[in-house]
């Protein structure tokens, strides 16, 4: 590495502002009890505020405010503000003009009760492996999932909980799914062959995840009055969901469900032109504090990183790498540390990579084996921390709290067991020559 070596009061000091954010939000609210006490914007911003303040590498207090600003502000942050803001005015229109609550009536009239979990999971499952992108299956259908829950008297954190499982199920296995990409890259593997690695570790956990699901859902009856709405109303959900399945850009999947939606609801005569604006200025103001979120978490990770946090984290944990487990124990253990650090598993993914490559060269790790650990962790780990762009979409949707869903998310959970199984208990497959 061509980096001088960071001391462990540097390295502590660069995390710092990660570790009291954490100890913020997390850690309070644990011992609390109570995730909605500590309001996640005041425990970043004061984490950003100490950032700025121990950043001696930037300069006046201008700069350093200037540095967290350029990082807040990265094109990347900004595509996913766009995201959050095209959403929430989706969401608010197609509520207005009823075209949720048909697509709720039709959903109850294909499934009972009890199996509606089961049924979202693997919905999920299926829409991400389809598109490749966690952010794009949540938008589809997570608020059809918070009107099912809201109007049935359902557990809306469960539902979500349930969506965003299932979302990073695709994320982690789909062909098109940019970590995936990345993974197989940085590692120099096919994907097919990533792909039939890291089945072996993600299907059993599915498969308890759905029958975790089918016994939760056996208690559950949801109770929606038949309102009468119109079945044609249906149909902007529905022309979101096959966009989103046909490839498209998120953004242009929201653009053109937005326009059908406005088309029906006022070529039905439900609403007038000015009440879907209202409605779509309302969805746009409910997304605030999620983008709000979303760059002070930005600004924050990146001073994390311009402090030497991550490359202080690649060192020390490469530095007594011993055996093939704990060679694949330290490249596990490495993504997941740094994708808590940067809440963007496709960039854990990258930042880790080549030195992930060169520890699987050293102990006799598959590249494939590589790749599966490398997008496996990151995805379990993305879906866990509350501050991650998925979890905030989802929950800013649902207008509940970013950490609700945390203890019902069971296929990561399941997933993390997966992984840590499976470096453990010997590897299915014999030494091949080289790859």
């Amino acid at each position: 590495m061509t980096a001088s070596r960071i001391s462990i009061r540097q390295g502590l000091t660069a995390l710092s502002p990660a570790l009291l954010f954490l100890l913020l939000y997390v850690a309070v609210s644990l011992v609390i009890g109570d995730f909605y006490v500590m309001p996640i914007t005041v425990a970043l911003l004061a984490a950003s505020a100490w950032g700025i303040v121990i950043d001696r590498t930037g300069g006046t207090l201008h700069q350093r405010i200037e540095y967290f600003s350029h990082s807040a502000g990265h094109s990347n942050i900004l595509y996913m503000v766009w995201i959050f803001v095209m959403a929430g005015a989706f969401a608010s229109l197609a509520k207005g003009i009823g075209a949720i609550d048909a697509t709720v009536e039709l959903t109850l009239s294909l499934f009972p009760s009890h199996l509606i979990l089961p049924a979202i999971f693997m919905a999920a499952c299926f829409i991400s492996l389809a598109i490749g992108t966690s952010v794009g299956t949540i938008v589809a259908i997570v608020p059809l999932v918070v009107e099912l829950a809201t109007e049935g008297g359902g557990n809306i954190a469960l539902f979500v909980a349930t969506a965003l499982g299932g979302a990073f199920f695709g994320d982690n296995l789909s062909f098109i799914s940019d970590t995936t990409i990345a993974a197989t890259r940085t590692q120099g593997c096919d994907m097919s062959d990533k792909f039939r690695a890291n089945l072996r570790m993600v299907l059993p956990a599915a498969v308890v995840s759905v029958l975790i699901y089918f016994f939760l859902g056996r208690d559950i009856d949801l109770t929606i009055t038949g309102r009468g709405s119109n079945p044609w109303m249906v149909l902007p959900y529905l022309f979101v969901i096959v966009s989103a399945l046909s490839g498209l850009n998120v953004l242009l999947v929201l653009t053109l469900g937005i326009a059908s939606a406005m088309f029906l609801g006022i070529f039905l005569g439900n609403v007038t032109a000015m009440d879907c604006c209202r409605l779509m200025g309302e969805g746009i103001s409910g997304m605030g504090e999620l983008i709000v979120i979303t760059m002070l978490a930005a600004g924050m990770l990146g001073i994390v990183k311009h402090l030497g946090g991550i490359d202080f984290l690649l060192q020390r944990m490469t530095s007594n790498v011993t055996g093939k487990r704990g060679a694949q124990a330290s490249i596990a253990v490495l993504v997941s540390l740094v994708n808590l650090c940067t809440a963007n598993n496709t960039v854990a993914i990258l930042s880790v990579g080549s030195i992930s490559k060169s520890i699987s060269t050293r102990y006799g790790i598959s590249p494939r084996r590589t790749a599966s650990i490398l997008d496996t962790c990151s995805c379990f780990v993305q879906s866990l921390i509350p501050y991650g762009a998925q979890t905030l979409l989802a929950t800013g949707l649902a207008k509940i709290s970013p950490a609700a869903p945390w203890p019902y998310l069971y296929y990561p959970w399941a997933l993390a067991v997966a992984v840590v199984l499976a470096i453990l208990l010997p590897s299915p497959q014999k030494k091949r020559s080289k790859s």
